[in-house]
């Protein structure tokens, strides 16, 4: 009995120690990845690949609650590399902290979900800000300064409610500033400086800012009165002078206004600054604005009624065809429409006598889309009203694809969900899709900014064409979706995932490539480009061809995707490392800057390297400037090859698609060859690699018997 209970007692003592001490296995795998991405840098000292514990142990840079990791701060240690693609399961992590390192490329689109603090200032980071951070709603700071991120800040703000801190300083963002930054209920300090933004501040004028600083970008307009009470810099923009305009008819005037109670007991109300001192005598600034305001009103009101007959037929379609700000999450998108529809009908009744006027639409069919003429025998023939011809341009009926509508695409998508999302590029975002039959698919969500004015008729003119490509290595369109100012594109779904993750997010337990499977990639990938170029017509130039964009099926067949959407991608779209020298100059893309973006890809299959890795020492940063000299010494071009290899391959084949991979890269576009060149040179390495294993094979075989016949 005695011994029962002590031993009872040694594992009541035992077990809690062994729980404690440790790690969540989801974070200790997510840092066993992220330290194998990190290229197994030596100054993560106590950080091992081989199921270390981070939690029980002294990792650097990692504090952890109980057994789960709570925060990572790895700042100024010279880190290159990635971040690993495990990011998501770290689910307790609070703050990350990555900043000025040489992680480079584009930041990962799958971050930790519940992170209060994120910094990844300081890595020349390219791209734009990643979509999985829209869905932080507990994010309070969030750096991503002094990078190369460029483009237009997408709208993505709108459920970051907890965001005190933003630092955007030091990018190339251009365009105006997303409206869902109105949103930012608790932003505190907010900087901007050094981009290239456009347009009007207007949107931050709400928000509660103790710090903003806008300078050196090319904002327009006037400075809110609200900013200029705030520690605010704005040099370096093109501010209007001169007073600034009345509020827009409908707009209460300013001395009524609740955000400045104190404008008549002579607080700090802005309406003081012409040397009053709380008492005003006649009619002041704010008298002058309500006559103006009320003029306006007035004459509004009397040219409402005088094209009331016009308002009503054209409003009913022109509701439907009103862009609306994207929304990061679709999953309420039908009840949005609905809510507007019916606040329009309100503002009606308010502004003229009962009338037969009809704002809601027929009931939405699934499968069908508000393209069609639904509403084009209700518009009054006399009227001049805009009808929307384009929308009946394109027959639907000729696109060799499904129709899908957004409730059909929300339901296999989870409502866009951030767990499903696979993939983010220039053009849009892509879900992974499981249909109710069980088919899997994968929906690229195209961004508002790809499409200008949303142009329904141009999205399904590109739908029509691409409906059309067929090849065994090009991603096949399965259907579409055209409704409530989205575009969506619904393609079949590889489970291996892109070459680029295959050659570059691999952990250490993946397979890599073999030498059979890179060639065998390169000739896939070649025989798509020469389909798009030499068969179909008009050629179809890809413009964005990289190894993200090839997909890689259970027999790691090459199946490329974003064909023919080029007309998406803007000509000022630069991917670093892919984009032939006269793109870069000029903007402009041919099929001969496409045989350059192939030759990249291909370095990228012989080497290992990424196209452009800014943490590697200056003159091996471009890929196709460090490669290029050595492709022709065969004692370099061994040194080049990718180790993941480990010298498994025939040295002939490695010589011959050096040279053909020379060809493609010329700086001088008359002097790379055609795609169909590329693949008679390709196919040229398969037939004779094949015919060496043979013979080979061959030798070894009657070697093997004449050894069994002299030992028999």
């Amino acid at each position: 009995m005695l011994k029962i209970l002590v031993f009872v007692f040694c594992i009541s003592i035992w077990k809690p120690v062994s729980v404690n001490g440790a790690t969540s296995s989801d974070d200790a795998s997510a840092l066993r990845i992220m330290y194998s991405s990190l290229n197994s840098p030596s100054q993560l000292t106590g950080w091992n690949a081989n199921g270390d514990d981070p939690c029980g142990h002294s990792w650097k840079g990692v504090t952890c609650s109980g057994n789960r990791v709570t925060e990572i701060k790895l700042s100024g240690l010279g880190l290159s590399g990635s971040m690993g693609y495990q990011l998501t399961s770290l689910t307790s992590l609070n703050i990350l902290d990555l900043s000025n390192n040489n992680l480079g490329n584009q930041m990962p689109y799958q971050l930790p979900p519940n992170l209060q603090q994120l910094n990844l200032a300081g890595n020349m980071f390219t791209g734009n800000v990643p979509y999985s951070i829209s869905q932080m709603t507990t994010l309070k700071v969030l750096n991503v300064a002094h990078n190369q991120l460029q483009g237009q800040l997408q709208d993505m703000f709108e459920q970051l409610t907890s965001l005190s801190t933003l630092d955007l300083s030091n990018n190339n963002f251009t365009g105006n500033l997303p409206g869902s930054f109105s949103s930012l209920s608790s932003m505190n300090s907010m900087y901007l400086q050094n981009n290239q933004f456009t347009g009007t501040i207007d949107v931050l004028s709400t928000l509660p800012l103790h710090n903003l600083n806008v300078a050196n970008n090319h904002f327009t307009g006037w400075i809110p009165d609200q900013l200029k009470k705030i520690n605010f810099q704005s040099g370096g923009n093109s501010w209007s002078s001169g007073p600034a305009p009345p509020p827009p008819p409908y707009t209460s005037p300013p001395p009524s206004r609740k955000s400045n109670p104190g404008g008549r007991s002579g607080g700090d109300s802005g309406h003081q600054e012409n040397g009053s001192s709380g008492k005003k005598s006649g009619i002041g600034g704010g008298g002058v604005a309500g006559i103006v305001i009320s003029i306006l009103v007035v004459g509004s009101i009397v040219a409402f009624f005088l094209f009331r007959r016009k308002a009503r037929s054209h409003l009913s379609e022109n509701k439907l065809d009103q862009d609306r700000p994207f929304t990061p999450l679709a999953s309420n998108e039908v009840k949005e429409i609905k809510s507007t529809q019916s606040t329009s009908s309100v503002s009606m009744a308010t502004l003229e006598p009962p009338v037969s006027v009809t704002l809601k639409p027929p009931p939405i069919e699934r499968h069908k889309s508000f393209d069609d003429n639904d509403f084009s025998s209700k518009i009054p023939a006399p009227v001049p009203v805009r009808v929307p011809v384009p929308v009946r341009k394109t027959n639907t009926t000729s696109i060799g694809a499904t129709m899908y509508s957004i409730a059909d695409l929300q339901v296999a998508t989870g409502s866009f969900s951030v767990d499903n999302l696979i993939g983010e590029g220039s053009i849009g975002r892509v879900y992974r899709a499981q249909f109710d039959d069980g088919k899997i698919l994968a929906v690229k969500k195209v961004n508002s900014s790809a499409l200008p004015n949303q142009d329904p008729e141009k999205f399904l003119e590109v739908v029509s064409d691409i409906s059309r490509l067929h090849h065994p290595n090009v991603t096949d369109l399965v259907g579409y979706c055209s409704e409530h100012g989205q575009h969506l594109l619904v393609y079949e779904f590889h489970k291996n995932g892109s070459l680029h993750d295959f050659l570059h997010l691999s952990d250490e337990y993946s397979k890599p490539l073999t030498w059979s499977s890179r060639v065998k990639i390169a000739l896939g990938t070649a025989r798509a480009l020469e389909y798009l170029h030499e068969v179909c017509s008009p050629s179809v130039i890809h413009k964005n061809f990289k190894s993200a964009n090839i997909l890689l099926d259970l027999e790691l067949n090459p199946h490329l995707s974003d064909c023919g959407l080029s007309s998406f991608i803007p000509n000022s779209e630069h991917e670093a490392g892919y984009n032939a020298p006269e793109v870069t100059m000029t903007g402009q893309y041919t099929m001969k800057s496409d045989v350059y973006s192939f030759g990249v890809v291909m370095l990228e299959l012989l080497t290992g390297r990424k196209p452009f890795d800014s943490s590697r020492a200056r003159s091996e940063q471009s890929l196709v400037r460090w490669a290029t000299p050595q492709l022709h010494d065969i004692d370099a071009l061994a040194k080049m090859v990718d180790p993941a290899l480990e010298g498994l391959y025939p040295p002939k084949s490695l010589s011959r698609l050096a040279d053909v991979v020379a060809l493609c890269v010329q700086p001088e576009p008359e002097f790379r060859p055609p795609m169909s060149e590329v693949v008679q040179a390709l196919v040229r390495l398969v037939q004779r690699a094949n015919m060496s294993k043979r013979t080979t094979s061959g030798e070894e075989n009657r070697a093997s018997r004449r050894t069994s016949d002299e030992t028999g």
